[in-house]
């Protein structure tokens, strides 16, 4: 009888846990912020990898230009981080978008090449003006820039109204 009890109470705890889950994911944010720690998470194991093992000398010319690894590292990193990323947002978060994948991606990049300058000034800041190690420097110049990238996402890159996120939530409260 015992016995009985307890698995009875483990179904009931499982099942719990798959609803409360199952909300979980049908919250945007939600699904925002794992779309996007998956990008980050690519974007950031690549840049390491690239830092230590295949940029390895602190400068490399290119067209006349002068790059350091870090800076170099970045820009592979942070494309690989942005393929994956987008691929995951358009299926997986922004579903809803009426508009066309071409145009998603378009303004999906548009809004990278902001984001990418953007991490690029935070990373040279916080290696160059306050000597951190340049793959933490990555991480805290991703996390600090996180927040703004949601709302540009979905405002511009999937045409979704910030009003289409209040309605949408309000909707999920009242299920």
């Amino acid at each position: 009888m015992l016995r009985q009890k307890n698995t009875n109470r483990h179904l009931l705890l499982s099942m719990a846990n798959v609803v409360a889950g199952n909300k979980l994911l049908k919250n945007q944010v939600v699904r925002f912020i794992l779309s996007a720690g998956a990008g980050f998470l690519v974007d950031i194991c690549a840049f390491y990898l690239l830092y230590h093992n295949f940029f390895e000398r602190p400068f490399y010319s290119f067209l006349g230009y002068k790059f350091n690894n870090h800076t170099l590292s970045l820009g592979v990193s942070f494309f690989l981080g942005v393929m994956v990323n987008f691929l995951i947002t358009r299926y997986f978060v922004f579903n809803e978008s009426a508009s066309t994948p071409v145009k998603q991606f378009l303004r999906f990049s548009a809004v990278a090449v902001v984001g990418f300058f953007a991490n690029l000034f935070l990373l040279d800041f916080f290696v160059e003006q306050l000597n951190m190690y340049p793959p933490v420097a990555r991480i805290t110049a991703a996390l600090s820039l996180f927040f703004a990238s949601f709302f540009v996402h979905k405002a511009f890159s999937f045409s979704l109204s910030l009003r289409h996120h209040a309605s949408a939530r309000d909707n999920n409260e009242s299920n």
